[in-house]
């Protein structure tokens, strides 16, 4: 029985790395995994994943009016894979749900569950509420070596608790880190 599996942690956990891992043990196996990533998230291009160790595939980019549960029944995927899921709508979940419930597909999301300032993204939310699965992937403090639960964003090399929950960036704008070592650097609020 298909279940929607919602896999988070902070940044710098290999969240797209096991992605693209999970898309690749498919193919071995003559099996076809459908992959999707936010239009959002740019970084690396658009409709692309990619793994801070150079890795990288296509995948099919969710904007506001992607009918993602159509494009499941045409393709007849064994799996389907969703990247950086905090940036997804309520309403997109609930479509993966569908996927799921309908067509029989399991659904793996990977995200973070919290930004910056320690408030939930709207997609992490739903999916916390809808998946089936909810599952930690590990991360290490960028300053100790507890586990990883927040992140910590930084501009003009100060540590920032307060601005829009969305800035898309990498290591040069985010670190991860405890929950000890956020407190240290940013007042906890």
């Amino acid at each position: 029985m298909a279940q929607l599996y919602f896999r988070y942690s902070t940044m710098n956990a290999g969240k797209s790395t096991e992605i693209l891992k999970i898309a690749h043990n498919y193919e071995e196996q003559n099996k076809h995994a459908l992959l999707f990533t936010p239009a959002l998230d740019d970084r690396f291009g658009r409709g692309k994943i990619t793994s801070r160790m150079g890795f990288q595939r296509d995948a099919a980019i969710i904007g506001k009016d992607t009918d993602m549960l159509r494009l499941a029944e045409e393709a007849k995927p064994d799996c389907v894979l969703v990247d950086e899921g905090q940036f997804l709508s309520r309403g997109q979940v609930v479509v993966l749900t569908r996927i799921v419930d309908r067509l029989n597909i399991p659904v793996i999301v990977y995200g973070l569950k919290n930004d910056y300032r320690n408030h939930l993204f709207p997609g992490s939310e739903a999916l916390l509420l809808f998946a089936d699965k909810v599952e930690e992937v590990k991360a290490v403090c960028w300053y100790c070596t507890k586990k990883a639960t927040m992140l910590l964003k930084y501009k003009d090399g100060q540590p920032v608790g307060e601005g829009p929950q969305i800035e898309i960036g990498g290591n040069d704008k985010y670190v991860s880190v405890c929950r000890k070592c956020y407190g240290q650097r940013l007042e906890i609020k």
